[in-house]
């Protein structure tokens, strides 16, 4: 008996100083200096509300604007860049009609000299070759090139048969006769050359 005394009287003491302890706790935050912060407060007011509201009004018309200036330029660009490429294909023969116009100014001269009553065949002549010289110049500035295939093996992809003959002075399937020479542009065939075969 005198057992279980002394154990509930422990049990009173440990009870009594939790409850003291807390107590103490609850003191010490209650005596604390430091104000707490209510939730009233914690809320922003109208007016705090009203300045962000308009703060953030004033971000949005400017970001607005940025939006329409950089679709204005692109736009601009756009209209640009199609004019641009207009312009090219327009003009993209523009260096070689500049230097095709002094062939034509030849032949006019050619032309204007054989018409006079004391042309002379042999400078007409001489002056037609001169033309043509500085057509295949010009023609040459700008890749293209002459196919003239007389002597060589019939090639389908640069040749059209007119015809076949047969030939003793050449090997079957060799061109001996061209008709009409073909030319092609940077390597790329524009027009066959028309030509006579052996057989």
């Amino acid at each position: 008996m005198e057992q279980d005394k002394d154990v509930n009287a422990s049990e009173n003491d440990t009870q009594d100083t939790l409850v003291n302890d807390d107590s103490v706790v609850v003191e010490d935050v209650l005596d604390t200096d430091e104000p707490l912060e209510s939730a009233a407060t914690a809320e922003a007011t109208p007016e705090k509300m009203q300045l962000l509201l308009e703060d953030a009004r004033a971000k949005a018309d400017e970001h607005w604007e940025l939006l329409l200036r950089e679709r204005a330029e692109l736009e601009n660009f756009k209209k640009r860049h199609d004019r641009e490429i207009e312009n090219a294909h327009k003009y993209a023969i523009d260096k070689f009609v500049n230097e095709l116009l002094p062939v034509k100014d030849s032949m006019e001269l050619g032309l204007n000299a054989a018409a006079g009553e004391n042309a002379d065949l042999a400078k007409l002549i001489e002056g037609t070759e001169l033309t043509l010289k500085l057509l295949a110049d010009v023609m040459g500035k700008f890749g293209i090139e002459e196919i003239d295939p007389t002597g060589q093996p019939f090639n389908p992809e640069l040749h059209q048969a007119m015809s076949m003959q047969p030939s003793a002075d050449a090997e079957p399937n060799t061109v001996i006769t061209v008709f009409q020479k073909g030319y092609t542009l940077n390597g790329r065939l524009v027009r066959p050359a028309m030509v006579v075969v052996s057989q």
